[in-house]
């Protein structure tokens, strides 16, 4: 828990900062420059998806192993293999965007974001080192060591490209321009991440060498205190055949959100241009990948977080065939998930004027923002529910759903964007994670028996309907109360107002409808039962009321 609350913490400090930056930096670019900006975000975070999502994780799983089992020169030789592969890699991805920028833009008729992606497209050298070496401290039990680089990586990046960007808006350049300034922020970022990484690296070879611990467990293993456990790996061809085993299934489904992502800003411009004109795709691109995207991507911090977490618990129960065991931490997982993502989904929907009005001067993507962010909460189902499928070792059934319903996006995507636009464009992404959802959930509950809600669907579907009546009136009563004040007070009255009124009415509903009930609390942490025990006193109190009625 410890280790999830630290990534957890670092994942939101870091999209939190990631989404600030786009408020200066649409002060003084335009739309073109606005969506070249988020165009080479995409694209770049597609492919560091692609280089190093599953194999951190992969290599955490076998490092910790055979700490367990004393095997502390494989160890070392699963680290320096990574390492090379993630060297390989990186310049690979490299020399691959820089020649292939002008490609994908005209492909995708977006040929004014060709700089901003050349310019990103050095910070690919250093970030799938950096990954590689994330996975082999979490397999030492050292989350701090990733999570203080992710914050400093975003610091850096967000500081240097505003500072570029209202330095070159000062000296006149144009917006693509400035657009690929502010990519080279990720390259300073890279920079800073890897300068954590390497201190931690030093810190815990020194430590090494002082304890001697990995050689302790390596004499211990040889003295035949340990035996058992994953097959020993003597070469590098055994170590990149296991990593890509197990990292295969967890790249694909990592790579989702992602691909969705491409998919959108590469066929938008295509499939709505001849239909609703040039300038009002290039508004919705930019509001697309520069707002929405960038508010959508806050939900789901806490289902990563929650979905590493319970992948080592449901695998542990799993292969003790402890089917009793499975099926409560997997019901437990979905409950936590949409429990705790619903909230969150509710304020950025029911809220998305008055954010995005917070956030950005343009208030009128806020529907596009709704929509996509509202859509999340099937995003945060399909995650955790593909990490419930991991546990269950049925890593390709998770990812032939997920290549599914990418399909089905794809599909809707032809058929949809052309008659409705952005917003056709984003009810096919919902609809695939929804179809994701639907499937995972079905393969769950045929092999384990679990049910996310059972009997209360009725209740949480009548909370999330009340509370977004409540807070939709909310929203507008205090925007049009606050207008007089001016600048941004209204949207940040109106986006406080409603984020109080879902803390203090949310768990009251759930609750008072029997979502909620008393024996829940004992799966619970300590502190969320006081915080939660008040309400189902309230709760019982008021039924026994009405029964005596």
């Amino acid at each position: 828990m410890k280790g999830t609350l630290i990534l957890t913490a670092a994942a939101l400090v870091a999209r939190v900062i990631g989404i600030f930056q786009r408020v200066p930096l649409s002060e003084v670019m335009d739309e073109v420059g606005l969506s070249a900006f988020g165009i080479s975000n995409n694209v770049y975070l597609l492919l560091l998806v692609f280089a190093t999502a599953g194999i951190p994780s992969a290599v955490s799983k076998m490092v910790s192993e055979r700490i367990e089992l004393g095997r502390g020169n494989e160890v070392r030789r699963i680290y320096r293999a990574a390492l090379r592969f993630g060297a390989i890699a990186g310049i690979t991805l490299t020399i691959g965007l820089l020649l292939l920028a002008p490609v994908y833009t005209w492909l995708a008729g977006t040929e004014h974001a060709t700089l901003a992606i050349r310019a990103i497209a050095p910070s690919l050298l250093l970030f799938p080192i950096i990954a590689m070496m994330r996975g082999y401290f979490q397999g030492r039990q050292m989350m701090v060591a990733g999570g203080v680089s992710q914050v400093v990586e975003q610091i850096a990046r967000v500081v240097t490209a505003i500072g570029i960007v209202f330095a070159m808006h000062g000296w006149g350049y144009g917006n693509e321009k400035m657009a690929a300034g502010g990519a080279l922020g990720s390259v300073v970022g890279s920079v800073g991440a890897f300068a954590i990484m390497v201190y931690y690296a030093v810190k815990l070879r020194k430590s090494d060498e002082r304890t001697g611990e990995l050689d302790q467990t390596e004499r211990k293993f040889a003295a035949g205190s340990r035996s058992g456990g994953p097959p020993v790996l003597r070469s590098n061809r055994d170590i990149y055949r296991a990593i890509f085993r197990i990292s295969i299934p967890i790249l694909v489904t990592a790579m989702t959100v992602q691909a969705i992502y491409i998919i959108d800003q590469s066929l938008l411009t295509r499939l709505s241009e001849w239909r609703f004109g040039e300038a009002k795709t290039l508004n919705w691109l930019a509001d697309l990948t520069n707002n929405a995207q960038a508010i959508a991507g806050i939900p789901p911090v806490l289902a990563i977080a929650l979905s590493q977490s319970i992948l080592p618990v449901l695998s542990a129960a799993f292969a003790s065939g402890d089917k009793a065991r499975v099926t409560g931490q997997a019901t437990l997982a979905l409950r936590i998930g949409i429990f705790s993502g619903m909230p969150i989904v509710l304020l950025m929907t029911v809220g998305a004027h008055a954010i995005n009005g917070l956030l950005f001067p343009n208030p009128d993507a806020s529907v596009i923002v709704g929509m996509l962010a509202g859509g999340t909460i099937f995003q945060i189902t399909m995650m955790t529910s593909n990490s419930i499928l991991f546990g269950l070792g049925q890593q390709r059934l998770a990812m032939k759903h997920t290549l599914v319903g990418i399909l089905v996006k794809l599909v809707l995507t032809l058929i949809l964007t052309p008659l409705f636009g952005v917003y056709g464009l984003i009810s096919a992404t919902t609809l695939c994670f929804m179809f994701a959802t639907a499937t995972n959930m079905m393969s769950i509950r045929k092999r384990a028996g679990v049910r996310a809600l059972g009997d209360r669907w009725t209740g949480f579907a009548s909370t999330v309907l009340l509370l977004s009546a409540a807070g939709g009136a909310l929203v507008y009563g205090v925007l049009h109360l606050a207008a007089p004040l001016g600048w941004k007070w209204p949207y940040l009255l109106a986006t406080g107002a409603l984020g109080l009124l879902i803390c203090a009415v949310y768990p009251v509903l759930l609750t008072a409808l029997g979502v909620l009930r008393a024996d829940d609390l004992d799966s619970y942490p300590a502190r969320i039962r006081r915080v939660l025990r008040p309400f189902l006193r309230f709760a019982r109190g008021g039924r026994r009321v009405n029964d005596a009625r």
